[in-house]
């Protein structure tokens, strides 16, 4: 990784993306309980989706709410200061937690984001559509020109 800042200065990060399927808005504590419902209900699932290789996330016992509720603080806070991007994956209408979708910095060579996405196991559909749009929307809206989106 290098010392340049993340994203640009004068960069407005969006925060919504909307499809048919799904919509998604910045991750944080508002989310904590619809979070936690879905990727708890989903853990083999997730550790299968591409991107998550070391098979550590989601913690195979769970985690209390507290814990899952300072994550999305982290998250939210690294939002604010344009350290990485978490954005909540939303089932239209409902509003309902359905996955989430990860943009940081990454360590691989040639590639300046690293993406990462999963969806709940009752979802799987989204999967593939959810990475589709996520990489258009990187290459229209987004500053980033060589995303890690493993192999996706």
């Amino acid at each position: 990784m290098s010392s340049d800042p993340f994203v640009p200065e004068d960069f407005e990060p969006p925060t919504r993306l909307e499809a048919e399927q799904f919509v998604l808005e910045p991750l944080g504590p508002e989310h904590n309980d619809s979070d936690l419902a879905a990727w708890s209900s989903s853990i083999e699932h997730i550790r299968s989706t591409p991107g998550y290789p070391d098979g550590s996330w989601p913690p195979v016992g769970g985690m209390s709410s507290e814990a899952n509720l300072g994550d999305l603080t982290r998250h939210a806070a690294d939002f604010v200061a344009r350290k990485g991007f978490t954005f909540t994956v939303l089932e239209p209408g409902s509003g309902e937690v359905i996955g989430c979708v990860y943009l940081y910095p990454t360590k691989a060579d040639g590639h300046d984001v690293e993406v990462q996405s999963w969806v709940r196991a009752d979802r799987a559909e989204l999967d593939v559509p959810l990475a589709d749009a996520v990489a258009a929307w990187l290459a229209s809206d987004w500053p980033w020109e060589r995303p890690e989106r493993h192999g996706r």
